[in-house]
């Protein structure tokens, strides 16, 4: 993607009033943003939600110096733009039909991000709904999984920090632009996620609080993520929209049960009785994801193809790797790995009985892929 591509595509985020919906109509009907500002006002009014004051609205972008200047303002602010199409754009959210063409970040996506969960919940939390997503959030992250929210108040803030209390990675996405971050109290737990991770945004840099950007926003925090999990939600909380939205994406939908009459959780508790996978602790998390459609790397010798792994122990982890889809005989692993041969033999029968490894005749041993 030229640089001029990546600036017609930010002018066209820029214009008000189009949204993530009307963009991608408009990239369908005319194949590129550029194209876009060169189609003329009749051409423009044949897309559906294009009236005659959003045709205005892009034919005067033509020539406006609004993207130069949000250019500008991102680079004094350390925030980097991803354009969905380049190698750094989040593989998980590329796969979303109306993925945000512009990515505002500031702080870094690793590789590793791949292996994200989405925990969400209601602003209005109780106790018990806190104390379960600072420690599922925690112990998910001293996993190896990335946590996702939305920095909100109530469950979202609670995620975020159960994953830095654990030194694990988080993700928030805001709905409002990286300049307006909204609740404002919650800058600082921003500044200490940025250290940990990254605060995303499709917003431009100054659109401040408006309600119709909130469900918008939660399609990413799915889209992001392997799963999302409800912490505690009521029947009218927007957790459940990015429940929805995940359904919606394919990924796994997770709830956590409260008390059988609590107005907190009687959203969690419909998700449950329509499907969605209830959980107790992480180990449920883990074993109900599957496998990843590609490795991850986490290190130089450590490769995940499938979530469950993330639950192993440093010693099943090694002995895990030293194989692959190939057969390979126990004699080999074991001079492969340096280990004590009981270690190593005791080590693959464990890993057989998670069914992580296929025993095959002749005492060859293959690393399952699901």
């Amino acid at each position: 993607m030229t640089p001029d591509e990546r600036l017609d595509l930010l002018r066209l985020n820029l214009v008000p009033g189009i949204g993530p919906r009307t963009q991608t109509l408009l990239l369908e009907r005319f194949g590129t943003a550029a194209r876009v500002f060169q189609a003329s006002g009749p051409e423009l009014l044949q897309v559906d939600g294009i009236g005659p004051k959003l045709s205005a609205a892009i034919t005067a972008a033509r020539t406006s110096e609004a993207a130069n200047r949000e250019l500008d303002r991102c680079r004094d602010a350390n925030v980097t733009l991803r354009y969905r199409g380049t190698p750094d754009y989040p593989k998980l959210l590329a796969t979303m039909c109306d993925a945000p063409r512009v990515l505002y970040c500031r702080g870094e996506l690793l590789p590793q991000d791949e292996l994200s969960i989405a925990l969400v919940g209601s602003r209005r939390c109780t106790l018990y709904g806190r104390q379960q997503a600072e420690r599922l959030a925690g112990a998910l992250a001293r996993a190896g999984m990335t946590i996702v929210s939305g920095l909100a108040r109530g469950i979202d803030a609670a995620a975020h920090r159960g994953a830095l209390a654990a030194r694990g990675r988080t993700l928030a996405v805001c709905a409002t632009g990286l300049s307006k971050l909204y609740p404002p109290e919650h800058k600082d737990l921003a500044r200490e996620i940025v250290a940990s991770g990254a605060v995303l945004s499709e917003s431009p840099l100054d659109r401040g609080p408006s309600r119709g950007i909130f469900p918008q926003r939660n399609r990413i925090i799915s889209g992001l993520s392997l799963g999302v999990i409800i912490v505690e939600a009521s029947r009218q909380s927007g957790a459940l929209h990015t429940a929805r939205h995940a359904m919606e994406q394919g990924r796994e939908v997770f709830a956590v049960p409260g008390r059988i009459d609590s107005l907190a959780s009687a959203g969690c508790h419909d998700l449950i009785r329509d499907g969605a996978t209830l959980i107790r602790d992480p180990d449920d998390v883990l074993a109900e994801l599957g496998p990843l459609l590609e490795p991850v790397a986490r290190g130089t010798d450590d490769v995940v193809l499938s979530p469950r792994e993330l639950a192993l122990d440093d010693q099943e982890r090694e002995v895990l790797n030293l194989l692959s889809q190939d057969p390979q005989h126990v004699d080999q692993v074991i001079a492969a790995g340096g280990l004590e041969p009981s270690r190593v033999l005791s080590t693959l029968t464990v890993l057989e009985m998670r069914r992580m490894v296929h025993r095959l005749p002749g005492g060859m041993y293959v690393r399952a892929t699901h």
